[in-house]
């Protein structure tokens, strides 16, 4: 039952059986009746209703659809609050995205650490859509000179988190976090004030000596630490191979694509030396990888970093300087050996397209790249056995009995 109050004209009162009551505001749209909803009673009294009543009334005068514009206003709140994403859930949200293009865990820690880290605490509270570049700026510039690369890469993660924002509609407008015309107008470049840091490699001259030392350890860190200088590989190809990776017929390893830091599968010719050495490791019963640990697990970052470290140490105690960078005069890690073998190409005069591919490298411009199809496997075989036959040249690199590790 509808009651009719008046003041406004349509407005009344709707009874229904079980006693409820509500305000109603019968109009005509175009050439349709409508009632209308202005809410229940007592919460909206009489004036309220009125009130409503008048300014519905107001747009239909004007030519507007209240009921259109009452669900366009509420679509408008949706969207809104959709977009009412903080940077803090929005940085957890796109690293579930993201986790699965990154190679391994220690690299997503990496990755994800110089958001929590710097970003978070700063922004971690705002509004992705209120996030301005000098909010960017209060993050990066405590840190832009005295940590550039790190900082660097901060900028370019936080681009990413509001560029993955704005395409899921939760922010509007140009990414405060973009270089170009943007912060690059307010910071110095990176590669004016970055401190160009090596990995401590070991000489040239003393990578034979090295190499003869680590021979001498027959546990099984010592093989893969010898078949990653061997084939000049990265810590992550060597310790996550598995056999089936292994051509020993046509004497190819073939890396797969989502190990490499390129994301490209790389092809490396084995030479004997590297051949003779996979042949003698004992293949794990309950494990995949070719260099497994007792527990079947694969080899850690660590444990060829330890070896080294082990290795130095031993040199200490016998009086010596030890195996140092000659730049640097940082004791020698892992990764650095990709450098000694660098050296050593350039001293020997290989070409730097032949080197550069034997380290997986990016080489050219991307349309140099695209005509490029070749990856030279055979030119670099030659280079790689003239590598070996180097590294074995010292008088005490003779060949050890292996032993598998306890």
């Amino acid at each position: 039952m509808l009651r009719f109050v008046g003041g406004v004209t349509g407005l009344a009162l709707q009874i229904l059986p079980s006693g409820g009551r509500s305000w109603i505001l019968r109009v005509k749209i175009g050439e349709k009746r409508r009632d209308i909803g202005l809410g229940g009673y007592p919460d909206v009294s009489l004036a309220e209703a009125r009130d409503k009543a008048r300014e519905i009334r107001s747009l239909i005068e004007q030519g507007i659809d209240p009921i259109q514009h009452r669900k366009r206003q509420r679509s408008a709140l949706v969207a809104e609050q959709k977009r009412g994403l903080t940077f803090a859930v929005a940085v957890e949200r796109f690293m579930k995205r993201k986790a699965p293009e990154l190679s391994n865990d220690k690299h997503k820690e990496q990755w994800f650490s110089t958001l929590r880290n710097y970003a978070v605490p700063e922004l971690g509270d705002m509004l992705v859509d209120d996030i301005t570049t000098q909010d960017v700026l209060l993050v990066l510039k405590p840190i832009w000179e005295e940590k550039t690369e790190t900082a660097s890469r901060l900028r370019s993660r936080i681009e990413m988190v509001l560029s993955w924002a704005q395409a899921n509609g939760h922010r509007t407008g140009d990414n405060p976090a973009k270089w170009g015309g943007n912060l690059k107008e307010l910071l110095p470049s990176p590669a004016k004030i970055k401190k160009v840091t090596h990995r401590p490699a070991v000489a040239v001259a003393d990578v034979q000596a090295w190499f003869a030392s680590l021979r001498k350890r027959r546990d099984l860190t010592a093989r893969a630490l010898e078949l990653l200088i061997l084939c000049c590989c990265r810590s992550i190809e060597v310790r996550l191979s598995v056999w089936e990776e292994f051509d020993f017929d046509r004497r190819i390893w073939t890396v797969p694509a989502q190990r490499m830091k390129t994301r490209v599968e790389h092809r490396i010719p084995l030479t004997n030396y590297a051949v003779s050495l996979l042949k003698a490791v004992p293949h794990h019963a309950n494990s995949p990888y070719v260099f497994a640990a007792p527990q079947g697990r694969a080899l850690h970052d660590d444990d060829l970093s330890g070896l080294m470290r082990s290795m130095h140490a031993s040199e200490l105690k016998r009086g010596t300087d030890g195996w140092l960078d000659p730049r640097s005069g940082l004791p020698a890690v892992p990764h650095g050996l990709r450098s000694t073998f660098r050296d050593w190409a350039a001293e020997n005069n290989y070409p730097r397209e032949i080197s550069e591919m034997a380290l997986a490298h990016k080489t050219g411009s991307d349309v140099e790249r695209a005509y490029q199809r070749s990856d030279l496997l055979e030119r670099r075989r030659q280079q790689l056995v003239s590598w070996n036959e180097f590294l074995h040249a010292h008088p005490s690199s003779s060949v050890v009995e292996f032993r598998r590790r306890t």
